[in-house]
């Protein structure tokens, strides 16, 4: 019974045996330039970066996507998912590489993953989900166009793709209109009774646009077969549900952490599984996270001393404006959240944001900066728990 209470990254630990390379080291100690610029608007052959993800691979290397849109910031165009590389913990970054594109239309809201439980790949596997469009959202919504969605692969770390596969039959059911995944960093089960499932959250419009935002719904689709079949979970039931972002939990358990379209509260929604993000045991507003309508990140970055999973969550803290970007720690698997880290007090302005863990007290935060002039990276290190 459900209670109501009120668009390959996991939480990637170094793999045993694995001696991360000295610039990883220094880079996770906190010694990284303040934010160091990775995508910036006006270069490389595009007019506008936005919505990042990134994931860490096995070998450490950080891998940053971003929207590429090539005439302007408009969500709507000529877009393509695009990618840089850093081999020394963020300090610096490749040249740019397209990753995903849909011609001269949308490609957009990367969710890269590492499947790395898939016996037949020993290095992992890495997934990368994206979505197309033919028409911009609002028409969308109106039941003008199309969006569906796709995931393409890598076995060498990122540096070659396979051919796009269409998975849009599988997890977009045929009286949904909008549709988007994530945006951010996909997730991958590490333990317990569904070890191994790949998970995306996502969010999908039903019916005639609503002027509250009622026609959205957040939920998320999953393969317990790396990648061969997918399937969807319950919708969360809160009207307005729109981005989303995954998390596992103890006991068996997943969290969506889902930003609220709807006018009012202005806070995240949340959403707790305990049958990994199939069926939602309970849906909720958070008043301890505020929200602008705007995108967030989370992610699991340890146990605490109580076995409660220990998260972590960024966002524009403030209730109306993208503003205040800043890292938020719980260490009782996201009941509070008495811990906040400022990402960057010194931009004009922020945005959405994705997290991946550097080390034990040390994350990785690649997010919008000065009104979408660039993305940037910047590590942030936390402080355990008190004792």
């Amino acid at each position: 019974m459900l209670r109501y209470l009120g668009r390959f990254a996991l939480c990637a630990l170094p793999l045993t045996g694995v001696v991360p390379p000295a610039s990883y080291a220094a880079a996770s100690a906190g010694d990284a330039p303040a934010a160091v610029p990775v995508f910036v608007s006006g270069r490389e052959g595009y007019r506008s970066f936005r919505i990042p993800a990134i994931v860490r691979l096995p070998d450490h290397n950080l891998l940053a996507f971003a929207d590429g849109r090539v005439d302007g910031p408009a969500d709507f165009g000529d877009v393509k998912v695009v990618m840089k590389r850093s081999r020394d913990g963020g300090r610096t970054w490749s040249g740019l590489q397209v990753v995903a594109s849909n011609g001269s239309l949308q490609a957009d809201n990367a969710a890269p993953v590492v499947d790395r439980l898939d016996p037949a790949y020993l290095h992992g596997r890495l997934f990368l989900f994206y979505d197309t469009g033919d028409q911009p959202e609002q028409a969308i919504r109106r039941g003008i166009g199309q969006r569906e969605v796709w995931y393409a692969a890598s076995t060498d770390g990122g540096h070659r793709w396979s051919a796009p596969v269409n998975i849009t039959a599988q997890v977009k059911k045929s009286g949904w209109r909008a549709y988007a995944n994530t945006p951010g960093h996909a997730i991958q089960l590490r333990h317990g009774r569904y070890r191994g499932r790949i998970y995306v959250a996502a969010n999908h419009s039903a019916g005639a646009p609503q002027s509250d935002s009622g026609d959205y719904r957040a939920h998320g689709f999953y393969s317990d077969d790396h990648g061969r079949t997918f399937h969807l979970s319950e919708d969360v039931p809160i009207p307005g549900g729109n981005e989303a972002t995954a998390t596992e939990l103890s006991g068996n358990g997943l969290m969506l952490n889902i930003r609220n379209q709807a006018p009012r509260p202005r806070q995240r929604i949340v959403a707790i599984s305990r049958d990994g993000g199939v069926h939602w045991d309970a849906a909720h507003y958070d008043p301890a996270l505020p929200d602008p309508a705007s995108e967030g990140s989370m992610l699991a970055v340890g146990r605490a001393r109580d076995g409660k999973t220990i998260l972590a969550f960024c966002n524009d803290a403030d209730a109306s404006q993208r503003r205040n970007l800043g890292v938020r720690i719980s260490f009782d698997g996201g009941r509070t959240w008495p811990d906040r880290y400022p990402v960057d007090a010194q931009a004009r302005g922020t945005g959405y944001s994705d997290l991946v863990q550097l080390g034990p007290h040390a994350l990785g935060v690649l997010y919008e900066r000065d009104d979408y002039a660039q993305i940037a990276f910047k590590v942030i290190r936390w402080k355990p728990q008190r004792r």
